[in-house]
């Protein structure tokens, strides 16, 4: 902020390294795999709770259960995405991210039966992954990124084919 304030010459950027700007951006398990935050998808049914689900009160669904892990794996094959975004000011910058254009994830959750049912569980993260998703540019934030459902029995014999 001094330099800028006594006018100051800028140094010049340092040249973009997209493939090492794209690892950067992936979260990743001990053994290498990528992952996603368990606190993204909670974060995700809570507020489906509070805008989706009649009766259901985002402060009770919050300690109704739990995804024992800091990072889910993801499943599937990721590709680089170029972005354009803002930053300050309005300024214009490229970022390079992993999409995952087909993906799967095996949430492990507990939760209180007293306070929320299976079922009331299960319709929960289906309208969290359609209404609020997980991620960048999801349903939430006017994206069409990050949705999902709960898997049935269907989709995995499908998956096996």
């Amino acid at each position: 902020m001094l330099d800028k304030q006594m006018k100051k010459a800028k140094g010049a950027q340092a040249a973009k390294n997209p493939q090492k700007d794209y690892e950067e951006c992936f979260y990743r398990l001990e053994d290498g795999r990528p992952g996603f935050p368990a606190i993204g998808f909670k974060a995700a049914a809570v507020s489906a709770a509070g805008r989706f689900c009649e009766g259901m009160k985002m402060t009770e669904v919050r300690g109704s259960f739990h995804i024992p892990c800091e990072l889910v794996p993801i499943e599937g094959n990721p590709n680089m995405r170029e972005d354009m975004v803002r930053i300050g000011m309005g300024t214009a910058d490229i970022r390079y991210r992993p999409e995952f254009k087909t993906w799967r994830a095996k949430l492990p959750i507990r939760y209180n039966a007293d306070k929320i049912s299976l079922e009331q569980l299960v319709n929960l993260f289906n309208q969290a992954g359609f209404g609020v998703g997980v991620g960048e540019w999801r349903p939430e934030k006017d994206g069409s990124y990050g949705m999902f459902h709960v898997a049935n029995e269907s989709d995995t014999v499908r998956k096996k084919k």
